[in-house]
């Protein structure tokens, strides 16, 4: 039986199991495996990564898997150039379910850079309390700048010390309200904000806070990625699934 691989980890991955699970088309959700405890399914599960190109190729034959949707971060951009190429060895067909990005409105103090050097080379020297809203995976360039205090928000406590001179992490799971990330960037006094933009309603409180709390956020730039065939929404993706022949079966 040809089924389908949801690569996961985003609220829309999320929707889209749902919808798939209640399509009752054969589907398999995959996780990267970065947080402790991700978020269940209703579809049957997978963590952790393919080992490369190679091994998502083996995974897509040993499988059978007739169709690909990337849902993942728009920051996993590594995990979705492995997906392109794996599908064009296999001539398996791959749709991006992609959140749009975010746009600055009036009374955004926005400085947009192209990756995590440059938003290192935005902070000041010194003197800056900075809410880091990054992940742990890109944190060390910011020992670069050790005369500023860093808070993070994290999925999990961290396994190992920071690698910030001067910083400090809570731990929580969004998404977020603005009222509660405004209280946030008042406790702790925070001057400025780094984030990625990933788009989407879920982290976008910390953007809306800073707004009104006159905070300037540096917001750095999304991977570039090969062309490929991307939907904004479940619903297109469900068209897409149908004119690769996965076609809704009921429930």
């Amino acid at each position: 039986m040809t089924r389908i691989l949801l690569l996961g980890g985003t609220t829309e991955a999320s929707r889209m199991a749902a919808a798939l699970a209640a399509s009752g088309l054969p589907a398999l959700f995959s996780y990267a495996g970065r947080t402790g405890a991700p978020a269940p399914q209703p579809l049957p599960t997978r963590i952790g990564g393919f080992g490369g190109v190679a091994g998502l190729v083996a995974f897509l034959r040993s499988e059978n898997i007739g169709a690909v949707i990337d849902a993942t971060h728009p920051f996993a951009a590594q995990m979705s150039r492995n997906a392109l190429a794996a599908c064009a060895e296999t001539g398996v067909p791959l749709v991006a379910l992609e959140r749009a990005p975010w746009r600055a409105e009036p009374g955004d103090r926005w400085t947009s850079v192209p990756d995590i050097a440059a938003a290192v080379a935005a902070l000041p020297e010194a003197g800056a309390r900075v809410f880091l809203a990054i992940g742990k995976q890109t944190l060390a360039p910011f020992a670069g700048k050790p005369g500023n205090h860093y808070l993070l928000r994290l999925v999990d406590p961290p396994e190992a010390p920071l690698p910030l001179p001067d910083a400090e992490a809570v731990i929580a799971r969004g998404p977020f309200s603005a009222e509660g990330d405004m209280a946030l960037l008042r406790t702790h006094r925070i001057t400025h904000v780094v984030a990625k933009n990933a788009g989407g309603a879920g982290a976008e409180a910390k953007l809306i806070a800073a707004r009104a709390l006159g905070l300037g956020v540096i917001l750095i730039d999304r991977p570039a990625l090969p062309p490929r065939e991307v939907c904004a929404d479940v619903a297109g993706v469900r068209d897409w699934l149908a004119a690769h022949g996965f076609p809704p079966r009921g429930v």
